[in-house]
């Protein structure tokens, strides 16, 4: 139904946009062919600038559909609302570009206004008993450490979960270093501290597979795991039962312990240069916002630098 939809993919896939990314765009643009086949009937080479409006008007109704073509029975959220109109958005821009008919220009579609909310972030205490928690509670020791060693490098370094479970040793020097390599941008080091350091090297000396991979699932030990990873839902699974087990009822993530890696060395003084470079941001301005959400970062900016501090 969508026209040249395949090459659009395949220019993201070009660009080394993620596999992930590339299926989230297709998943948004199925939601809007389903829209414009079965809700308003028409072909897509007779769309205008109103089927747009009609369409943010059906992603905030509960009788939208999926990409599965199921009820969409939960509200979208204006942020997913955004990115799904953004994806059709990009589409468009393709299209034009390419010089491809594209009936609706790309520039009258308009995002949804969001809210800035704080965000939610559990104490340094709790995500401290967070991060120790895999060795006291589970009960196979092997896997224990594995876990502590996966929160403590996630929480010494402030990496990305994509970035950890695609991992190789020879990335870890004898020194901590560890170098990030992603496919499309730019290389960088993250450090593990002496503490993260200690733990996953108690970890690797655990290991006698001869997989490349940093982190590997036990499941079914008898297997090669020469190809083998630790999965991201399998780290986030194990995160939300730590954290139900400890009660800490501040939803907490791996992108927790990312946004809690940025705050609390903001909190100490750090430059958020350097945790720009750090966190691998493109945007100093992406950074601004883990390092603005703490509020005793904010505190301490207004005692140091209001011009009637003193009497």
């Amino acid at each position: 139904m969508l026209p040249y939809l395949e090459n659009f993919l395949q220019e993201l896939a070009k660009n080394n946009y993620s596999e992930e990314t590339i299926y989230n765009y297709e998943r948004d643009l199925n939601v809007f062919e389903e829209f414009i086949i079965n809700e308003i009937n028409k072909k897509f080479k007779n769309t205008k600038k109103e089927d747009i409006n009609r369409y943010k008007e059906y992603l905030t109704s509960s009788n939208r559909k999926t990409a599965g073509k199921h009820n969409g029975h939960k509200i979208l959220g204006a942020h997913s609302i955004n990115r799904m109109l953004s994806s059709v958005k990009s589409y468009l821009l393709y299209l034009q570009n390419n010089d491809y008919h594209c009936p609706i220009n790309p520039q009258l579609i308009k995002l949804t206004k969001t809210t800035k909310k704080q965000p939610q972030m559990a104490g340094f205490d709790e995500l401290v008993k967070l991060i120790e928690s895999p060795t006291r509670l589970e009960k196979d020791e092997t896997i224990g450490l594995r876990n502590r060693a996966i929160l403590e490098v996630f929480f010494s370094t402030g990496i990305r979960i994509s970035e950890l479970v695609n991992l190789n040793r020879d990335r870890v020097n004898k020194d901590g270093k560890i170098l990030i390599v992603i496919k499309g941008k730019k290389e960088r080091f993250v450090y593990l501290t002496d503490r993260a350091q200690q733990y996953l090297n108690k970890y690797l000396q655990t290991r006698s597979d001869g997989s490349p991979a940093l982190f590997v699932p036990y499941r079914g030990r008898n297997v090669k795991t020469i190809k083998r990873r630790i999965s991201t839902n399998y780290i986030q699974g194990k995160i939300k039962k730590y954290r139900e087990i400890l009660r800490i009822n501040v939803p907490t993530s791996a992108h927790s312990l990312r946004h809690g890696f940025a705050t609390y060395l903001a909190e100490k003084g750090a430059s958020p240069v350097a945790i720009q470079i750090l966190l691998g941001h493109e945007s100093l301005d992406t950074t601004t916002r883990y390092v603005h959400a703490s509020d005793r970062y904010a505190e301490k900016i207004h005692r140091k630098f209001h011009p009637l501090k003193e009497e």
